[in-house]
């Protein structure tokens, strides 16, 4: 077990005033098998009053409405979870029996179609399926599809934009951890393997010590169903597990970006962003 605090705080800065903005966040963790959250809170600046609700994923959404001039927008979403690692049963799920499967669950048949995200290129699905015809079943096959995914394609801040696909990330055979879960994705998605977009956190130093506060990010990996759900980090080919802390899920990065929003008044703006992760148990 392990007890993980994140502080990420992210915002705007105007060129001049802008007089409204209306946005929603999805920062905070969520209570799920092998997570427990035990605090979870979000502020702003300038300060707003706050409505949460969980969305159509399940995600947990905040919305807040800033109607004064303001030349910088904060946003502060501090968590304190504990964390377990979850032992994987044994798959054994034929092809024929993942189909029958995916049919039997909306959530599941949701996560099968490609978006513009994540349509894989030609040469992508023959790559998956030349795998999936060499392993042993559906696990196998995905996980050996997220490894090689993972192997391929280099981690290169900056080498993407935010609204890029998984096409042009893997023709670039770079990206960030947003392109590399998209490209696992759609390649999972080809061979007929549900696969979902998963956003969260990662402790970046397995054997952190406690009490050390360290610079992380948001991160992204992905979740396969093999009769159940199975998460892997292709960004850092491991399995999701006790240094991931998962926020939500959906099709793609779309369904769960961290920050959405519209303002009025100003110009350009300037993004920031900092994430900072400390084990406190």
């Amino acid at each position: 077990m392990k007890r993980i605090r994140v502080t990420h705080t992210t915002g705007f800065r105007y060129e001049g005033d802008a007089n409204t903005s209306y946005n929603e966040a999805r920062m905070l963790p969520a209570t799920r098998p092998g997570q427990f959250v035990l605090s979870a809170h979000l502020e702003t600046h300038p300060n707003a009053p706050q409505y949460a609700y969980t969305d159509y994923w399940g995600t947990h959404v905040t919305t807040f409405e800033v109607l004064s001039p303001h030349r910088e927008l904060v946003l502060s979403a501090s968590s304190l979870v504990e964390l377990v690692e979850q032992p994987h049963e044994e798959c054994e799920v034929t092809w024929d029996e993942l189909r029958e499967l995916s049919r039997s669950s909306v959530a599941v048949v949701e996560q099968l179609r490609q978006s513009i995200r994540t349509e894989p290129s030609d040469e992508l699905a023959e790559l998956a399926r030349s795998i999936a015809d060499a392993a042993d079943g559906p696990c196998d096959t995905a996980e050996a599809i997220c490894r090689r995914v993972g192997e391929e394609v280099e981690y290169v801040t900056g080498a993407t934009a935010v609204d890029g696909t998984a096409r042009d990330a893997w023709a670039k055979r770079s990206g960030v951890c947003q392109d590399i879960a998209h490209i696992a994705i759609g390649a999972l998605r080809s061979v007929g393997i549900p696969a979902r977009y998963v956003s969260g956190y990662l402790h970046p130093k397995p054997d952190a010590p406690m009490g050390e506060t360290v610079v992380g990010e948001s991160h992204a990996w992905v979740e396969w169903f093999c009769g159940s759900w199975r998460g892997y980090d292709p960004t850092n080919l491991i399995p999701a597990g006790d240094r991931h802390v998962y926020v939500g899920h959906g099709r793609d990065y779309d369904d769960i970006a961290p920050v959405r929003g519209v303002y009025a008044g100003a110009g350009t703006r300037d993004a920031f962003v900092t994430v900072e992760i400390t084990r406190e148990a």
